[in-house]
Formats: C-alpha cells, sequence, structure tokens
C-alpha cells in the first residue's frame, strides 16, 4: 500500500485537523504504517521536534495519533502572525524571514511548490499512507492560483480529496455543493466525496439530504460524525483549549481535597502556546479561564502570562487594561504568578527588541531580575532537567534571550517568592512537576487543594486520540475510506458548473 488522502474543509474549523487525526489513529489501529502532512499551516501554536525543527502543534499530535515522532516533512511550512499584514515564515522548520500577506501570496508561496511536494514524496516512499490536511477551504478562488496546502498539493501528488463540514453551523449541504461547483473540472476529478461532522440527532433524518447531495453531485457521503463534546486536538488558533473542554464539558471527578483552585490566563494579543495551561485544566478541582479584565484576576489563586509572538505589544495591552498593575500587586502580595515564554520575558525588568517589534529598549512588569535580548536566530530545543525535586521536559521556541541575575532557579528562568518564569513551554505537562507546582500554588493560596495523585496527562492525550479513532470506525464508511486512500477518486466523477472562474 502506497496511499494517500488530502482531508479538505468547508471552511476552517470544519475538523479536519481532528478527521485528520482521526483517521491515522483509525489506520495506524489496522497495522498501516501512516503518517500526517500538512504543507501550509498558520498557527502561534507550534511544537519542537527531536532534531530542533518548528512545526504546528496539530501535526505534532497527529504524528501521536499516528504513534511516530513527528519531523519537519509534516509540516514543512509554517506562518506565526505577527500582526494583521505580516507572519514569520518557518521553511522546514526554521525561520527564513518575516513577510506580509500580499509578497507570500504575491509569488513565494507558489515557489513553495516544489518543496513541499519533495516533502510529501519523501514521507510517501516511508510510510504506507500519508493523511494531508488542507486549510481554510479549498474553494477560495481568489488564492486559488499560488495554493500548496488545498488543491494545488492535491493535484502535484494525484490525492484523492474528502471534503468536511460542520453541520453544527448549519448550511452544510449549500457548502458542500458550492465548495465543489467552485473548482475547476482539473480539481473536481480529485473530489472524491463529503464527510459530515459535528452532527446532533437522528442520522435518519439526515439521510434525505445526502441522497439528494449525491444525486446532484455524483459523490457520496463518507460517513456522518456525531458531536462529541471535547474532541478537539491541539489548536491552530483561537481560544480552544482541547483538553481543558474535554474536561469541563464530561464527567469530572471532584476534587480530592476541600477546595478548588482557580487558575486566570491572560489573553494577551498574539497569545501562542496557550495549550501549555491543558494539563491543569485536566486535574481534577483545577477551573481554568481566560480574562483581559484585572478585576478577574481578584479571585485566582495562579495567574498565568503565557506565550506571545508580540512580547512588546503584550506588555504595552496589559499596561493600558490595567492588569500590569494588578500582576505587581499579586507579587507584592505573594500571590502566585507563572510566565512562560514571552510571559516570562514580560515579567522581567527590560527588554531589548531590535528584532520582533523593534521597539528598541522598553522598561518589563520588574516582577523578576532578568533582562532579556531579542536574538535573530530563533532557539528551539527540547530541553530536559528537575524542578521542585521532580523531573520536566519541555520545549523552547523563542528569539528572547534571558540573562537571569537573581533569584532562585527554576527550570532556565527564576523563581522571587510566588512569581515564576521560564522559557520551558509543555513543562506542565510532567506530572509529577505539575502536582508538586500546583501543591505550593495551594499552600501560597491558602486553598485546601489536593493534586490528584494518579492523573497522567499522556494517558488522558492517547485516550481522546482513541476515541477519534473510534469515531472514525463506528461512524465513517471505513470500507471505502480505505478504497481511496488505496486507490485514489474514482474514474469518471462528473463536472459541477460553473467551476472556477477563468
Amino acid at each position: 500500500m502506497n496511499g494517500g488522502l488530502l482531508v479538505a474543509g468547508t471552511t476552517s474549523d470544519a475538523g479536519k485537523s481532528v478527521v485528520t487525526a482521526g483517521i491515522c489513529r483509525w489506520l495506524v489501529r489496522q497495522g498501516v504504517k501512516v503518517a500526517p502532512f500538512k504543507a501550509q499551516n498558520m498557527s502561534l501554536n507550534s511544537f519542537v521536534t527531536r532534531e530542533g525543527a518548528e512545526i504546528g502543534r496539530a501535526q505534532a499530535m497527529q504524528a501521536q495519533a499516528c504513534r511516530i515522532e513527528p519531523t519537519a516533512l509534516m509540516n514543512p511550512v509554517l506562518l506565526k502572525p505577527g500582526g494583521e499584514q505580516s507572519s514569520q515564515v518557518v521553511l522546514l522548520g526554521k525561520p527564513v524571514g518575516e513577510m506580509s500577506a500580499r509578497g507570500y501570496h504575491g509569488g513565494r508561496q507558489q515557489r513553495l511548490l516544489g518543496t513541499v511536494l519533495d516533502c510529501l514524496t519523501e514521507l510517501r516512499g516511508h510510510y504506507d499512507a500519508v493523511i494531508c490536511e488542507g486549510a481554510g477551504s479549498p474553494a477560495e478562488i481568489n488564492l486559488r492560483r499560488t495554493d500548496i496546502v488545498n488543491m494545488g498539493i492535491a493535484r502535484g501528488a494525484r490525492l484523492p480529496v474528502l471534503v468536511v463540514g460542520d453541520i453544527d453551523r448549519g448550511g452544510v449541504f449549500a457548502s458542500f455543493f458550492g465548495t465543489l461547483a467552485l473548482l475547476s473540472p482539473e480539481d473536481q476529478e480529485l473530489v472524491a466525496g463529503f464527510l459530515v461532522n459535528k452532527f446532533r440527532g437522528d442520522v435518519s433524518l439526515l439521510e434525505p439530504g445526502l441522497d439528494m447531495l449525491k444525486g446532484l453531485t455524483g459523490r457520496p457521503a463518507y460517513g456522518v460524525l456525531p458531536f462529541r463534546h471535547g474532541l478537539g486536538i491541539d489548536e491552530e488558533d483561537g481560544l480552544r483549549v482541547s483538553l481543558r473542554g474535554a474536561v469541563r464539558e464530561s464527567a469530572v471527578a471532584p476534587p480530592l481535597g476541600a477546595d478548588v483552585l482557580r487558575v486566570a490566563v491572560c489573553a494577551i494579543p498574539l497569545m501562542s502556546n496557550f495549550t501549555d495551561v491543558d494539563a491543569l485544566a485536566a486535574e481534577p478541582g483545577v477551573v481554568v479561564r481566560f480574562v483581559d479584565r484585572p478585576e478577574e484576576l481578584a479571585d485566582a489563586d495562579l495567574v498565568v502570562v503565557p506565550g506571545t509572538r508580540g512580547t512588546v505589544r503584550a506588555l504595552r495591552w496589559l499596561r493600558e487594561r490595567g492588569l500590569a498593575d494588578a500582576l505587581a500587586r499579586r507579587a507584592a502580595e505573594h500571590r502566585p504568578v507563572l510566565g512562560v515564554c514571552g510571559g516570562f520575558q514580560i515579567l522581567g525588568e527590560h527588554i531589548e527588541d531590535d528584532v520582533e517589534s523593534r521597539a528598541g529598549a522598553v522598561p518589563g512588569l520588574g516582577l523578576l531580575p532578568v533582562r532579556v535580548r531579542f536574538a535573530r536566530e530563533k532557539t528551539l530545543t527540547r530541553p530536559t532537567g528537575r524542578a521542585l525535586g521532580e523531573p520536566v521536559e519541555g520545549y523552547e521556541i523563542h528569539h528572547g534571550v534571558a540573562e537571569v541575575t537573581g533569584g532562585e532557579a527554576f527550570l532556565d528562568g527564576c523563581r522571587v517568592g510566588q512569581t515564576w518564569g521560564t522559557h520551558w513551554h509543555g513543562s506542565l505537562e510532567s506530572d509529577g512537576f505539575r502536582r508538586a507546582f500546583l501543591r505550593e500554588v495551594a499552600a501560597a493560596a491558602g486553598r485546601r487543594f489536593v493534586p490528584a495523585p494518579d492523573t497522567s496527562f499522556a494517558a488522558l492525550r492517547e485516550e481522546q486520540l482513541d476515541r477519534l479513532g473510534d469515531l472514525i470506525e463506528q461512524h465513517a464508511d471505513t470500507d471505502a475510506l480505505w478504497r481511496l486512500i488505496e486507490s485514489g477518486a474514482p474514474q469518471g466523477l462528473p463536472f459541477i458548473p460553473p467551476g472556477a472562474p477563468a
């Protein structure tokens, strides 16, 4: 078997990442050697592979669904927005510069098609099947000429295409038909059919519409996936925290102690890797929420200042909203504050930034004895160490180089009283360390909170990925899906007018 499939969507957030991960987990459980692929990803949530390459977190989680190590080949182009008009371009895991949207779509993107096709070819040489994820919608006719992630990659690699639609939003039949009808005849030849996502209710009521859709397009539905709470994997963008949703919306064990712990995460601009707090939200009795007003910090037992692609911009935002003063008061009162990556830099005394914001010298909040200088080369590492008597693993993604001049050592950062700072993303996924940290927070907050002794974040992730595999196995036409992956799109699929504009 040397198969492949492109999972496209009628819209952003239709469920492409989840469906791709589910198909990957279903296939690997059938004994298939499978890998994920996304030619181009736009996300502030990224991950560092073992070889020191930066890729989207969704592809890292999809690799976990495949039970393999993620590599740069799985996400050759990553765009990290730095504002409304520009993004950092990460190519094969390394940043190659900032570019405006107009500049990227004006020529650079199309020149990358050969690179992404080479990466896909290399993956297909090592795996029985590669399940590719598209981006946005394949019917974005204004971008089709330079597309390298939807029909561009499907045409280049002759991949069959499955279009996913979110029926929970409404209008899914019009979205399916319209997506197909706005593609060129050559693109339509590869669109094999549709997959309905997030359906609530009696499937028999939907079946007449699916029959009519097949009559109109000549293409079947490959399944109807029911709505399930908490099935998101690590998000590309937005404020949806995957395991937080799973814990909050399902039957949750009560806290072991008499009290819960309340965690407030500052929703700073260009927030990156907010998935760091998933591990906190997975703990019974820990309540996580995102906040943007100083009064929302008042009853928090822990405040987290997360990572950001715009440290100076986020610092200004905190000051403008009064959150900077609220953080300073918390630190003075020895109430817990944790800064991660950009948040750690914000808590320091001084920032020298001629790279990210080009703002030059900027005073930080002065809550930690740290001076930060932005380097042009990005730090991309997977460090290991010990903190609070426990082993810790993490990953670093930052331009800021921190000079720690005092305080107590904490991972690669420092701690002063109950104010903590580190560049390490993902440290809270280390179960023993997370429990030790939460015990410190509870003691400082005066809460009778007891961490659960058996919460395994890795096991929760595996359970989540298995639920995605179950969803495909139980609610998709897996025989038809197998044929599609193995043999490609059926021959003779009809063209649906009007097709793409000339």
